[in-house]
């Protein structure tokens, strides 16, 4: 028989006004719309050790939202295995809500939460100077949020709940602080599958924000005698979908579709930790420096069409090299490492 070691529950409460104006009539008439939402949720979850190295965590959410007149009720569970004394295996099971953006609740009547169902699988390997983490997921859209033209009119659409889609993948992180003194390194790569038929998607098709692979390769090396540290980050992900998707009366066509080129992107940055080797500090310092897309390279995020679909533009970054000096303070608690590791 398992142990009730915690017991935990609680309430939230969120009010939100939201105070938009939009124009309507082919941009001739000013309507001002309010929206007050009384947002309740009650939650209790609980650990409960079924056996010395066997852990489980059982948990229930309860959302209502004022705004859309309705309610969920999201369980979730997870249980842990300990393989070794530094290692686990968890397996995850979860029910997400989300309640529709409020641009959407303007134009429809009566749409409710998108919902997203979580199959988690966890592998975990940890010491004070390795990590080794990997992780398989498969995760279930329902309810999301369709786009309905309305006919002859270009600048209206409604909203409903028939959207569906899923998304699963894997993903691998090596973390290594031991093998070189004062340098750490860490290694991460990420699979995703993912597809919807939602907004004005003509079927299921994958999100222009998703790439298939995406990884990056992050190394640090910290001179204890200077009190400085230098750090190169550089990341890579598959180039991203992106589609021409035209309003034809009261239906979309797909017009065209592609792929960006991939990403590539180098970053630098350095810090100066004056109170590295102080026991008797009570004020943490960190100086810090960075300089991101160090080679210059031209990223594409995706394209904007013209109606005809005759020319596109490519979506790029406001500048193709972003520059940041600053200087990090905490006070009490040593939160050095947070500000570098958050930095980079």
């Amino acid at each position: 028989m398992g142990a009730l070691s915690a017991i935990r529950f609680g309430t939230e409460y969120w009010y939100s006004v939201n105070d938009q104006r939009y124009m309507t009539t082919h941009f001739s008439i000013d309507t001002t719309i309010k929206f007050h939402d009384h947002f309740n949720s009650l939650f209790v979850e609980s650990d409960i050790y079924l056996t010395n190295a066997l852990a489980a965590k059982v948990g229930l959410r309860y959302e209502h939202s004022s705004v859309i007149s309705k309610s969920d009720l999201a369980p979730r569970v997870s249980l842990a295995y300990r393989t070794g004394p530094e290692a686990q295996v968890s397996l995850a099971y979860g029910v997400f809500y989300q309640k529709p953006e409020n641009s959407q609740l303007f134009y429809a009547g009566n749409i409710g939460f998108t919902k997203a169902t979580h199959y988690i699988i966890n592998y975990q390997k940890m010491s004070k100077d390795r990590i080794f983490r990997v992780e398989a997921y498969y995760k279930k859209y329902d309810d999301l949020i369709k786009t309905v033209p309305i006919y002859n009119n270009y600048y209206y659409s409604i909203y409903n709940n028939s959207g569906n889609g899923y998304a699963k993948g894997l993903e691998l992180f090596w973390r290594d602080k031991k093998t070189i003194k004062d340098f750490d390194y860490w290694v991460s790569y990420s699979y995703l599958d993912t597809k919807r038929n939602y907004l004005n998607f003509t079927e299921k098709m994958t999100p222009n924000f998703a790439a298939t692979h995406t990884a990056s390769l992050v190394m640090k090396k910290f001179f204890t005698k200077i009190k400085s540290g230098f750090n190169l980050t550089y990341s890579y992900a598959t180039g991203r979908p992106y589609y021409y998707i035209r309003q034809d009366g009261g239906k979309y066509d797909l017009m065209e579709t592609g792929k960006t080129k991939d990403y590539n992107s180098l970053n630098f940055s350095c810090e100066y930790v004056p109170t590295v080797g102080n026991p008797k500090a009570k004020t943490f310092v960190v100086w810090f420096a960075s300089v991101s897309n160090v080679l210059g390279t031209n990223q594409v995020y995706g394209y904007n069409f013209s109606y005809s679909g005759q020319y596109k533009q490519e979506i790029n970054p406001p500048a193709k090299r972003f520059y940041f000096i600053g200087c990090f303070l905490s006070w009490g608690i040593d939160r050095s490492q947070d500000a570098i590791n958050n930095n980079l």
